[in-house]
This record gives C-alpha cells, structure tokens and sequence, in this order.
C-alpha cells in the first residue's frame, strides 16, 4: 500500500542562480520521506512532495540546513518581498553608480599625472567613498555568500565577495602605505554592474509575475451573498465558500465561480476567452470570476471560490512559466556546480605561477584578485531563465500561458503536430443552423424547456432564442427522462426536446447534430447544429506547414463528422480513434524519431497531451486537458499554436547565443587576466558588461509573439 504524501511551499528569497537550485533539489531528494523537489527560479519558491507526517517546521529546518531560507508560503507576503528586494537592489545600485561616478572623477586625476601629497589626498577622498559604499551596496553578495560558506557551500557570490574585498582591503594597503596604485574605483564599479545585471533580473522576474497579479486583480474582492434566511451580506472573495448564494448585479464582476439559479443577463468574457462580445446566460450557465456581467443582477450558486477557481488557476501557469528542467538548464546547472572550485583554483594557481615568476605578493594578488572577478558566471546563469522568463511574458501577453520554460525548448523541437477536431479545431460550442421555430409561443415553450436541461445542444437553443428577444413560457411537471430528453407541460399539452423521434420530429436522414421539439397537437421541429471551426484554422495549419510541421488530425469522432472538417483543412484524419489509440499513434512516431507536438482539449485527449513531445490546449480544454498540456491559449482563434512555435524556437536562438557570448566572453578574458593583462577595473566592466549584454540579447524576446 502507498504512504499518503502531501504537497508543501515554501519561498526562498535566497537563491540566486541554477546552482542554488541544483543545491537544494539534489538535497532534499536525498532525504527519507521527500518524494519530489521543484525549485521555480522565477518566483522563488519551492514545492515538495513528501511523505505524511513531516511538518512545515522540519521542511524548513531540512532546507536551512542546505543554506537557505524558507518561508511560508504567504501569497501577500511573498509578493512584498519579490518587490522588496527589487527595491533593495535599486537603492544599492543608486549608491553605487554615485560613488563610482566621483571615484572615477577622482582617478581620472591620478592617472593624469598627480603626484605625491596629491595622491594620497585623493587616493583617501576615493577611501572615504569606497569603504561605506562597499559595505552598504555590497550587502546582497556578502549575505549570500556568507550564508553559504556558513553551509559549507560555495555559490557564484563567493568569487564576487572575495574579489570585492580583497580588492578593497589591498586598495586601503595601499593608501594607507603610500603605495602608488589603489582600486577603489575597481571594486566599487564590480559592484554597480553586478548590481545592474542582478536588478534587471529582478525587475524582469518581477514583470513576469504581474501578468499573474494583473489575472488575480480582475476578480471582484467581494460580493453580496445570500443567506438561507434571505439576509444578505457582504462577504470577502476568500472567506466565500462553495454552496454560497452570490447576487451580483450589472455592471460587477463575478468574486467567485458558479452557476445561474436565477436571472438572465449578458456577460463579457474576454478575461477567458479573449472575445469581447456579449454573452447571454440564464439559469444553469456557468459563469467564471473575474468577467463581468454586463445587462442584469444574478443569482449565482457558488461553485469554487478562491484559489479554487479558474482565474487562479491560469495565475498558477502564469507562475510556473519562469523556469523549466530543460536540457540547456541542466547544462547551466552543471556549469555552476563546478565553477565555484574550478575559479579558486585557477585564481591560487594564478597568484602561485606569478610569485614563481618573481612578481612580488602585490601584482600576484591583483591579478589573481582579476582572475576571480573576470570568471564570474553570471552570464552563463542567466542565459536560459531571462530568455525563457522574457518569452513567456511575451507570450502571455498573446494569450499563450507556459507552464514549464522547458515546453520551449521542445515546442523548438517540435516537426510534426496531431489535432484532435471536436473543441480544439473546432470550438466545441454548436450553433443552430437551418429551419429555426418561427412560431413566437412555441419558441417560448422550446426555450422554457431548453434552460433546464444540461445538454450541450439545449443550451445552444436557449442562447439562440434569448438572442432573438424571446421569453420563456411558463411550463409545469418539468422531468427528464434519460437517454430521451426533458417533457413538461404547457397550457395543459405535453410538450418535449430531445431526441428526434421520441420529440414527434422528424429523423434526420445524415450524421448531423440534430434535436426534435415538440407540442402535443402539432408538428415538431427538427433542429439542426453545426460545430464551427476556430477562427484562423485554416491560416493557421497552413503557416505550420510552412515551418515544417505536418498536420494530422486524431479523432474519436466518426467518419461523417470529420471528413468535412479534414476536407476543409486540406488535412489528413484518422477517426474513430480511442484515447489509447491516440497515445500508441504518438509514442510509433516518437519511436521513428519524430517530435510531435499534441494539439487537444477533451478528457480522452489527457493521454495523447502527457505522450506528445510537446503539448498545447486551449482554455475552454478540461481540468484534465489543461494539466497535461504544457502551454495554455485564450480565445476562439488556433493562430496561437503557430505564434507558440515560432516563439519557441526563436527563444532557443536567443538561448543558444547567450551561451556563446557567456563562453566567448570566458575564452577571450580568462587569458587576459592569467597574463596579467586585466586590472581588477577592467575585470569588473568586463564581467559585468557580458551579463548585460547577455539580458539585453534576451530582451529581444519581448516581440517574439508577434
């Protein structure tokens, strides 16, 4: 018998960078009792599955004892401290670029000549500058490092602060000793380009987590619920509870999800569905928090409130978009793991090789002070997380919500895609077409009849009488009958919709989607639906097989329904596919090699999503669909499939280049500093410059869905 496991958060406001990750994933999964560890670069967070009966207090105390910090997950709270130290690392950098500035007007002096008493006053002036900017704008790298030597661990901030202060200390040597040289302006300038690098950083992991806060806002805070006892009160959106009776009147968004018992109105839906226009509903729709309710007051009955409802969860794939396990971040992973050691041993070997020379501990020490600046690898920490945190702002502004940084690698990887038809390539929503019920009393009777039923086609009629200004007749003795349809009684006829023949309706003659309605004592309605295509469809396919991926739709439908939309589309079908049938059709061609990219939304499509190399649903998808698909798209169009693509791989691109230039910045400087040739000043422009350079290049990403 399985142990019952439970799920925990926590925050981690001090991780840095991919091997602060790597510490704590590898660390807590080697613990009894952890059975998975996730670290989320971008929110700073961390989720681990473990065993029953391990509290938050041990969790905390396992990673403390990695070197970090946990935090309760307090959603408020966390968000002040993301902003936090946003703000931290701009007043540090303010300070540091002020410094810096008057520090160098002051060397300009001595490089240009000054001497003797000159010297020393400026070189104490660039003193009094340096040591408290030092020790105030140096605070975030001396807390990280110190935190993690104390752990008996090392992280790229280690090199950082050993550099800084040595670079300092020698510095005060020297003027304190009327040397010639101080690098005050070297350690104060390492420090305001690592602050630069480290805040736009911040600032874009901040931008990236408020296309979740702007999801979370558009919710009402509250509402009126009703009591059993028809009192009524204002109730916080947090404290409503399934069950809860919610009037929401015109012109309020909705604080909760539920279901209309009483009322009719239009709803704007755009927050979901990206579309605009107005939307009837009556008793029996189901509306979603946050959209507005545009014509008339409703009573709702609450059916998830909280994080429970649909907002929230599109605001959780929003968050987990920062930061996925791809192979370019395993690689970085593996990069930092080592670096630490590798650049301590190269910069002793360094001040070692020179003292051998005959240079002297002073020259020995700058250069391997330079050493250890020049090697820092922030570059190669941000070259995967800033493009995927860049490009998936960029897509969630289209609409495209990515759950995992990882799906964008492989979406770059994708060569073939398979759609399944019903609600992916067409919307799933049937729309009355043909002969309609022109009478003004019976279509009252076919409305009254269709908004209590549940049947998709019932509510496609009584959206489509409502729009036409039609009111509902009264009907008594309402009951449905399974498999048939709903019966009730009208001024004392027997009244029915459903299915065809048992309607009195005519039998419809093709596979078309059809009801019958009908009155006791007169002709029934035969009424015909048709499952429109998504906008774009057709532009969309085709612009994916301009980029190489060739469509085939896998459907469970029959043969008469798809064979229209497979004719229009100019694409291959397979029909009649069951759910299994549609996982061993992907896993043969991922056995030939291909990597598949699986377009679906239904629960028998959950299966094919998990097999795809790569998977893509949209909102309207099930809960089922929605978790297994690793991007996420609103509205009605298919035209962000091929915006995903192209994205993609231009962001693996941007990835790979990063890696470049973070690996050509180490190949042309690290033999530079060995021979001597790099000041601690140039070493610290340097290494700076390169992690700039390499966020500026991602930057490049914020058009990538256009």
């Amino acid at each position: 018998m399985n142990a019952v496991t439970e799920h925990s958060e926590f925050s981690l406001p001090g991780i840095r960078c991919a091997g602060c990750i790597a510490k704590i994933e590898d660390g807590l999964a080697r613990t009894p009792g952890i059975t998975a560890v996730r670290v989320n670069f971008t929110t700073k967070r961390v989720a681990i599955d473990h065993r029953a009966g391990i509290g938050p207090q041990s969790l905390r105390e396992m990673i403390g004892n990695l070197g970090f910090v946990a935090e309760p997950i307090n959603i408020e709270a966390v968000e002040d401290s993301n902003r936090a130290e946003s703000r931290v690392l701009l007043k540090a950098l303010g300070v540091a670029g002020f410094a810096a500035m008057n520090i160098m007007l002051l060397s300009v002096s001595i490089w240009s000549g000054a001497d003797g008493a000159t010297r020393q006053m400026f070189h104490w002036l660039s003193a009094l500058i340096a040591m408290p900017t030092v020790a105030y704008s140096g605070r975030p790298f001396f807390r990280s490092a110190w935190l993690a030597l104390r752990h008996g661990r090392t992280n790229m901030d280690v090199p950082i602060s050993i550099g800084v202060l040595i670079a300092t200390a020698l510095s005060l040597f020297e003027t304190m000793t009327g040397g010639e040289h101080a690098y005050f302006d070297g350690a104060v300038s390492l420090i305001f380009f690592l602050l630069a690098g480290r805040y736009l950083d911040s600032a874009m992991r901040d931008r990236a987590r408020d296309g979740a806060d702007a999801l979370l806002r558009q919710t009402a805070p509250g509402g009126i619920v009703l009591g059993d006892d028809q009192s009524s009160g204002w109730v916080s959106a947090g404290a409503m509870k399934p069950g809860m009776r919610l009037l929401v009147a015109a012109g309020e968004r909705f604080a909760a999800d539920g279901v209309v018992e009483q009322g009719e109105s239009g709803v704007d839906r755009s927050l979901v569905t990206g579309e605009s226009a107005c939307v009837p509903v009556g008793i029996g729709s189901r509306v979603i928090a946050g959209t507005l309710n545009l014509v008339g007051p409703l009573t709702v009955r609450v059916t998830a409130a909280g994080p429970d409802t649909t907002i929230a969860g599109m605001a959780r794939l929003m968050e987990a978009a920062g930061q996925g396990r791809s192979r370019y971040v395993r690689i970085a992973d593996r990069a930092a793991r080592y670096y630490a050691p590798a650049v301590h041993t190269l910069a002793i070997t360094a001040f070692a090789g020179w003292m051998i020379a005959g240079a002297g501990w002073h020259q020995s020490l700058l250069i391997a002070v330079a050493v250890l600046i020049v090697t820092c690898p922030c570059a190669l920490g941000l070259a995967v997380p800033v493009a995927q945190v860049v490009a998936s702002g960029a897509l969630m502004r289209r609409g495209l919500l990515v759950k995992d940084g990882s799906a964008l690698e492989r979406l770059a990887e994708a060569d073939c895609v398979r759609f399944d038809k019903t609600g992916t390539l067409t919307l799933g929503r049937p729309t009355l077409i043909g002969d309609t019920i022109d009478d003004g009393w019976e279509a009252s009777v076919a409305l009254a009849l269709a908004r209590v039923s549940r049947h998709p086609l019932s509510q496609t009629l009584a959206a489509h009488l409502q729009e036409s200004g039609v009111r509902p007749a009264d009907i008594a003795d309402v009951r449905e009958i399974a498999g048939m349809g709903i019966e009730a009684r009208c001024e004392g006829a027997r009244v029915r919709l459903g299915k065809p023949d048992w309607a009195g309706a005519p039998v419809p003659t093709d596979e078309a989607l059809a009801c019958g309605f009908g009155i006791e004592g007169r002709a029934g309605h035969l009424l015909r639906f048709a499952d429109r295509l998504r906008a774009d469809s057709g532009d969309a396919i085709a612009r994916l097989a301009a980029m190489g991926l060739d469509a085939v739709i896998l459907s469970g439908d029959r043969y008469q329904a798809v064979a229209p939309v497979a004719e229009q589309l100019h694409v291959p079908a397979v029909f009649g596919m069951t759910p299994d049938d549609k996982v061993q059709a992907i896993t043969r061609l991922g056995a030939a090699g291909r990597r598949v990219l699986m377009v679906g939304d239904g629960l028998n499509d959950g299966p094919a999503l998990a097999a795809g190399h790569v998977s893509i649903a949209p909102s309207s998808a099930s809960d089922v669909g929605q978790n297994a698909a690793d991007i996420v798209f609103l509205g009605d169009s298919l035209w962000p499939v091929p915006i995903a693509v192209a994205a993609a791989r231009r962001t693996m691109r941007i990835v790979r280049q990063n890696f470049a230039l973070a690996i050509g910045y180490n190949i042309l400087a690290v033999p530079l500093a060995l021979m001597g040739l790099v000041t601690p000043l140039i070493a610290a422009i340097a290494m700076s410059t390169s992690s700039i350079i390499v966020i500026g290049n991602a930057l490049r990403l914020t058009r990538c869905a256009r």
